[in-house]
């Protein structure tokens, strides 16, 4: 069985750690310069700790590198600085940032030595809800794709050429986060004009009522903003105009001021529209 290194293990690596820790896989991660908070995720998944990620790097097998959007590189770099040291065996490294296909080449460029995985996730993580799918490119995704993921991530191979599951990923989130920034938006607006009541009951006869994404959205706006930036320069790398997600980064950049960003993803908040726009105010 593979041992897994997980770097790092937060909101979503702390599920993704889990739900290979239950399929029967060696799953490790350190809390090395981390915060109390992915101490408690980490422990709470059951992944096993070690003090560095130079042991982390040495004992693992596959690593999967789930880290905000800005830290990709960086952390592609620290992974191959610590590969270095490694006594034998050829590491195999998951990216699964949500990062354009320009960016994936750095992060493999990066990472020397080392055998990549173009990696994307869509979905919550399997601790909220199981059936997130992993979209894996590369010659060596089959690799990570037959990690037992015990049912509760579905891993799909979109084949050999990297960036592809990095591209996958900036057309779907570009619809999923810029539908939500929308809404947000359109909160913001309606409580400012007071009509909200009234914007809430004509969206509703669309389907578009729910306004709960918009507060847990809120908690990772800051992660977003960087990733919207990763869209904006998927799409000026296809020949269309960037200033629509540049412009979607700026207001996830406010949201992650207000408020209603100040809790944490697996946080529990039961909040009215009415609390929500509240919130949402600077």
């Amino acid at each position: 069985m593979s041992t897994v290194g997980l770097v790092s293990a937060g909101f979503m690596g702390s599920g993704l750690g889990a739900a290979l820790r239950e399929g029967g896989a060696r799953v490790i991660t350190t809390l090395e310069g981390r915060s109390a908070r992915t101490a408690r995720l980490a422990t709470q998944a059951g992944l096993e700790l070690l003090p560095s990620l130079a042991e982390v790097i040495a004992a693992a097998d596959i690593v999967l590198s789930v880290t905000p959007p800005g830290s990709a590189v960086a952390t592609a770099k620290a992974i191959a600085a610590q590969n270095r040291r490694r006594p034998t065996g050829d590491l195999i490294v998951a990216d699964l940032n949500a990062v354009s296909p320009t960016t994936m080449v750095e992060v493999a460029e990066a990472l020397t030595g080392v055998r990549v995985i173009d990696g994307s996730i869509s979905g919550p993580p399997p601790t909220v809800r199981p059936g997130a799918r992993l979209y894996l490119s590369g010659p060596d995704a089959a690799m990570v794709a037959d990690l037992p993921w015990s049912g509760q991530v579905e891993p799909i191979v979109l084949g050999d050429r990297m960036g592809s599951a990095s591209a996958l990923k900036m057309c779907t989130g570009s619809v999923y986060k810029g539908l939500t920034a929308l809404i947000t938006q359109s909160l913001r607006m309606a409580d400012a004009h007071g009509v909200l009541d009234e914007v809430l009951a004509d969206l509703g006869r669309n389907g578009l009522a729910d306004v709960s994404g918009v507060a847990r959205s809120a908690t990772k706006a800051a992660r977003f903003v960087d990733e919207m930036r990763e869209v904006a320069a998927t799409q000026q790398a296809a020949g269309l105009p960037p200033d629509l997600f540049t412009a979607i980064a700026d207001v996830y950049a406010t949201i992650a001021r207000t408020p209603l960003a100040d809790a944490d993803p697996e946080d529990d908040r039961t909040l009215t529209p009415a609390e929500i726009a509240a919130r949402l105010r600077e």
